[in-house]
């Protein structure tokens, strides 16, 4: 499949430069390295599938516009929950494809964020499919209190508290002006519970707290670093990140 969209993208799209990634995990990596400006995710790639990758992309920062492809229907719902520009079922036909390239490339000429997909294309494709546009949700309160696991002992933590996040194996670390303590859920969930206003994702491994954070540095490689007030060590900015900074 790999080779036979990046075959197709060429002639769609002769001058965009491809990177492939082997799977999910690989793909996170690739995008926190490059920060491109697009990305093509296969709905069903092993180790996290395109709407785990797709889920840990948005929700601060600059995200790329985000095609997905999948030979089954039934995820078209959710591929646009997780703001899909568009949506192409395989066998992906080249015609098909030039469409998605000559609106993503207009995008990208835009000044202005473009959005996920216009709403009339959505209600389109989606009758076309044949599934139902999904009911818009209530948002859930923030997240407000922590039980983390500090030594031998459990302690219930306010998340006003927190000085940042960092992921840590299995694990997510939750720094505080006392100390360290660990928590189960992974960041990516974790994130989904914070209030974005006062909770900064910074890296895909790291969330900062806004009102701890002092300023920012660049080191000679081009590299933003967030500078953390009363503490000696500084965190790195992702490029997907960087936006979030443009004016301090």
């Amino acid at each position: 499949m790999l080779d036979y969209l990046a075959f197709q993208l060429a002639q769609a799209w002769p001058e965009l430069r491809v990177t492939r990634a082997a799977n999910g995990i690989q793909a996170l990596e690739l995008i926190d390295e490059l920060a491109p400006d697009v990305v093509f995710l296969d709905i069903q790639m092993p180790g996290l599938t395109g709407l785990d990758v797709a889920a840990r992309l948005f929700g601060g920062g600059r995200a790329p516009r985000v095609v997905f492809t999948t030979a089954h229907e039934q995820y078209a719902v959710h591929a646009f929950e997780h703001a899909a520009f568009d949506y192409l079922l395989k066998p992906i036909g080249l015609e098909r494809l030039q469409r998605t390239v000559d609106r993503l490339r207009e995008a990208l000429r835009s000044s202005a964020p473009a959005p996920a997909v216009a709403p009339d294309a959505l209600q389109a494709l989606l009758r076309q499919l044949g599934v139902a546009a999904p009911a818009a949700a209530a948002a859930p309160a923030p997240l407000q209190w922590i039980r983390a696991a500090q030594g031998t002992e459990t302690r219930l933590i306010a998340v006003d508290e927190v000085i940042y996040f960092q992921s840590n194996d299995k694990y997510t670390s939750v720094f505080l002006a006392d100390g360290e303590s660990l928590i189960r859920t992974p960041l990516s969930k974790l994130k989904e519970q914070l209030d974005p206003q006062q909770f900064w994702q910074i890296h895909r491994g790291a969330i900062v707290a806004a009102k701890h954070v002092a300023g920012t540095r660049t080191d000679f490689r081009g590299r933003l670093y967030v500078k953390l007030k009363g503490r000696e060590e500084q965190l790195v900015v992702s490029r997907n990140y960087v936006d979030l900074f443009r004016q301090m």
